[in-house]
């Protein structure tokens, strides 16, 4: 049998839960505006079905979708060469999700270390969706045959279930049909960490606002939160050997190397010997310089809610004329009797 070609093409998304930060940036979305090239076409989404798997206020759920299409298109992906959209406008995502629940495998999914840390003792309460959402995951990515899917650590077992359904559905039915999608890790320095402490990830959950850089905050947050970020009292080395043992010096040279696309070696050449003092309003100026215009940009897309609309509703019509076709062949596989007049 003749090894199907599938067209380059590259599928991400993320949650529609509220404060992006500059974790996500650093760590996701500009990898995904470098993908926006010639060498790939490129799909990105607000998955709103995951985000439902635990209970969301409806009308912010409304508008932390609208917020995240505008974090994307501030961060630098174009409506135009990529296609965005939200999740629940392309129902081809949910309809292959359910032919997925019957190819994977329970054992599977009782695996899946998300499932175990998000629903922790309390399982029997959890909902059905978020036990089940990584086969939905696999129909996010499979529902366009995209063939890389830039992942960070916690996404990787995920992805490796989207590779064991598309195997095992090409297994069972005797096809070649679905590709085997290719991970794009994300790079060590992209892991941003707390700013008050150096050993968690910044996340939009921890409680304190200070801990993380929002891509909404202006220029005077941005500033006076590194200014106030946990330090300890050595000065940087010029070697990041000398950066073991000291979290929170090695995460604010990592953000500083990533923000100015050095490496960490480039950055300590230039401040090796620079007391915290020092190093930190360059550091501002820095994160002033690149985020201060994504929180500008945001702000101005939100005051205009119908444009933002407009660009889902594209965009959820060029995912389709992707998608059902092959919904449509994935019916006709699995024996839907009436699949090819859909």
């Amino acid at each position: 049998m003749t090894e199907t070609q599938f067209t380059p093409r590259v599928f991400s998304g993320a949650q529609p839960s509220g404060n992006l930060h500059l974790g996500n940036y650093l760590g996701a979305l500009r990898n995904w505006v470098r993908m926006q090239s010639e060498e790939f076409e490129t799909i990105y989404c607000m998955v709103d079905l995951h985000a439902i798997t635990v209970w969301q206020n409806p009308t912010e759920l409304q508008h932390a979708t609208r917020e995240l299409c505008a974090g994307y298109i501030a961060s630098g992906l174009n409506p135009e060469k990529s296609i965005l959209f939200n999740q629940s406008q392309v129902p081809e995502h949910a309809q292959l999700a359910w032919i997925f629940n019957c190819v994977a495998r329970m054992g599977w999914m009782q695996r899946m270390t998300q499932w175990k840390d998000k629903a922790g003792k309390n399982q029997q309460n959890a909902s059905l969706g978020l036990f089940a959402y990584p086969a939905l995951m696999a129909a996010d990515i499979l529902i366009y045959h995209a063939t890389h899917v830039p992942v960070g650590e916690d996404q990787k077992q995920h992805l490796e279930l989207t590779r064991d359904i598309a195997i095992k559905f090409n297994n069972d039915f005797g096809v070649d049909f679905f590709p085997v999608t290719e991970p794009v890790i994300e790079g060590a320095a992209t892991r941003v960490m707390s700013l008050r402490d150096g050993s968690k990830k910044m996340s939009k959950s921890d409680p304190s606002d200070m801990s993380r850089i929002n891509l909404t905050d202006d220029a005077e947050a941005i500033a006076k939160k590194i200014r106030k970020a946990k330090t300890d009292p050595d000065a940087l080395p010029s070697e990041a050997e000398g950066l073991e043992d000291r979290p929170e010096a090695r995460n604010l040279v990592n953000i500083y190397a990533a923000l100015n696309d050095q490496t960490i070696e480039q950055v300590l050449s230039e401040v090796g010997g620079k007391q915290f003092g020092e190093f930190k309003p360059m550091l501002a100026d820095l994160a002033v310089a690149k985020l201060a215009p994504i929180s500008t940009e945001m702000s101005r897309l939100m005051g205009d809610q119908a444009e933002i609309d407009r660009i889902l509703a594209r965009g959820a019509e060029r995912a389709r004329e992707i998608a059902a076709p092959i919904l449509q062949k994935t019916y006709e596989i699995v024996g839907m009797v009436g699949a090819a007049s859909r």
